[in-house]
């Protein structure tokens, strides 16, 4: 089992590292740009380049199921979910096999209405509670395998 990190614009790649150092697990942080160098031996960098979905397309090619996917993009949770991976936001909310269609036609219709006007497409500040919330869900996740 290893921790692959959807990493353009996450919020909590060190929280990630910590769980993965704390279980022993590889984790790979894939980005569409540049990173600054982590010096780890169980972390792996990758940059795929800016061709759009590249990083999503990158992890789903690389991940096997029982693996960790760390990811606020829906769509890609859902993809990995198909291949029998776990499925975690950095707020900490679990994607599951039972959720994420109701998640996937919740992001459908909230795009919908900010296409309409209908939604000015708010969302809320990333906050220390969303940090404690993902290291307790991804501590839970990691210690259940």
């Amino acid at each position: 089992m290893q921790i692959f990190v959807d990493s353009d614009a996450c919020p909590v790649k060190d929280e990630a590292m910590r769980v993965a150092t704390r279980y022993g697990l590889a984790v790979t942080f894939v980005s569409n740009q540049g990173m600054r160098p982590i010096a780890a031996p169980n972390v792996r960098q990758i940059v795929v380049g800016a061709k759009f979905d590249a990083a999503d397309d990158w992890i789903v090619e690389h991940c096997e199921a029982g693996d960790i996917i760390i990811t606020n993009d829906i769509p890609l949770a859902a993809r990995c979910l198909a291949k029998g991976c776990m499925a975690l936001g950095p707020t900490g909310h679990v994607f599951t096999t039972q959720n994420i269609g109701a998640t996937l036609a919740m992001r459908e219709l909230n795009a919908h209405l900010r296409e309409t006007g209908e939604s000015k497409g708010h969302n809320p500040s990333f906050a220390k509670k969303d940090r404690s919330q993902f290291l307790q869900s991804l501590d839970r996740l990691a210690h259940k395998k």
